[in-house]
């Protein structure tokens, strides 16, 4: 065989060559493609996606957190206090979410171990609510809840008339007094919907006159410049079995300057004093001895420049019915005003106690001289003044007769 060239498949199984340089050994180039093959992929590739399909899997493991919302979803006429509740099991509550088709938020507050939560006000009667609660479990995976429900159509219903009015500018003795079209069974319900505030802050109570009147005061006067907010939420609340509010309502008011009259049956004297400074000593008239006037803290509740006064509407029969009363300013449900009085002498005041239970004082048939006494008293006083009747032979008024809470000590007043 010497001489003879070598075949094809014998040289290429012992040398392969390089273009344009020496021929690498075929074991040289075998090893550096097995090197590549175990750095680049191979077995080595498979096992470490495996370990990363497995890590994967653990990352993305639905929560084991479960929240539970009552109502149910798509429920409708829901009860507007006690029905709405969340909860979550094997996690704890993160965000709970509840506002009304307007978009009003309802507060609420997760507990301290935040397996639940609660509302803290009622709902709204006939009212579209929506839901959205989330909690974590142990690992911190978040699972979310979304429900919608709606609350129940009231078929009888309550509202409260409110004094003093909306923008309205009063007297430091002016209660926040509020009277319910129906009588009302559960107070602290209702009480807890109405929110009186004040700036500057003072604290504020409310007192229960029977089961349709509630008035919100501070211990003492308001001071002078208070501005007064009341917030009625009562749509919604059970005031009784059956009955629900249909109110929401906001109304301010501004108390003006300080204006407080003492009246003294006996010297037969009224002194006007305005922010703490005396500016009129008036002669007046009290109740005669058979007809005496309250003693007492009152307020005014409302003025009118001319009124009738008859007898027989306040348990006096026949005995009077003047049909042209001046400057007459109310102290009270049962008929005490303080007022102008044009049919007694002159000389009656400041000396004589000879009316009906009222303060008079000296005026002009018509209310049309604004230089009577009775005329710059009428003038100078605004709803919500106080009126102090003191040394009357009677008794003292009862605090729900007119807007006259202030005859209840604080300690009264908040029991």
């Amino acid at each position: 065989m010497n001489g003879q060239p070598i075949s094809g498949a014998s040289a290429g199984a012992g040398r392969i060559r390089r273009r344009g340089g020496a021929a690498l050994p075929a074991l040289v180039l075998g090893a550096a493609l097995l090197l590549v093959t175990a750095c680049g992929g191979g077995d080595g590739k498979a096992s470490d996606d495996k370990g990363k399909s497995d890590s994967g899997k653990v990352a993305n493991a639905a929560s084991q957190a479960v929240v539970t919302i009552a109502p149910k979803d798509g429920a409708s006429s829901v009860a507007t206090s006690g029905a709405l509740k969340v909860s979550a099991a094997k996690g704890k509550l993160t965000t709970v979410t509840v506002q009304d088709d307007k978009g009003a938020a309802v507060e609420g507050k997760i507990s301290a171990d935040g397996g639940s939560w609660q509302p803290l006000q009622h709902l709204a009667g006939s009212t579209k609510y929506k839901v959205h609660a989330v909690a974590k479990d142990a690992e911190g995976r978040e699972s979310a809840k979304d429900t919608s429900f709606t609350t129940l159509v009231p078929q009888n219903t309550f509202i409260g008339q409110y004094t003093p009015e909306d923008g309205s500018t009063v007297g430091v003795g002016m209660p926040v007094s509020i009277n319910f079209t129906r009588g009302i069974t559960d107070p602290a319900a209702v009480e807890k919907a109405i929110k009186v505030t004040a700036e500057p802050s003072v604290p504020i109570e409310g007192h229960w006159f029977g089961n349709d009147r509630l008035d919100f005061r501070p211990e003492k006067y308001w001071a002078a410049g208070t501005k007064v907010t009341v917030k009625l939420n009562l749509d919604g609340v059970e005031g009784r079995p059956g009955v629900y509010g249909k109110q929401t309502k906001t109304v301010k008011f501004t108390i003006g300057r300080s204006q407080v009259s003492t009246v003294d049956a006996k010297s037969h004297r009224m002194k006007v004093v305005r922010d703490g400074k005396q500016i009129k000593d008036i002669p007046i008239t009290a109740g005669a001895p058979s007809t005496t006037t309250y003693n007492g803290q009152m307020v005014i509740s409302e003025k009118y420049e001319v009124t009738r006064m008859n007898g027989a509407t306040v348990g006096f029969g026949g005995e009077y019915d003047i049909k042209d009363v001046p400057h007459a300013m109310r102290l009270s449900n049962s008929g005490t005003f303080v007022h102008g009085n044009y049919w007694a002498p002159s000389d009656t005041f400041g000396s004589a106690n000879v009316s009906h239970g009222c303060v008079g004082l000296r005026d002009a048939r018509g209310a049309g001289d604004g230089g009577t006494p009775a005329a710059w008293f009428y003038d100078n006083s605004v709803i919500g003044d106080v009126v102090i009747v003191q040394n009357s032979k009677d008794k003292q008024i009862s605090p729900e007769n007119g807007l006259n809470g202030w005859n209840l000590s604080w300690a009264e007043w908040i029991k």
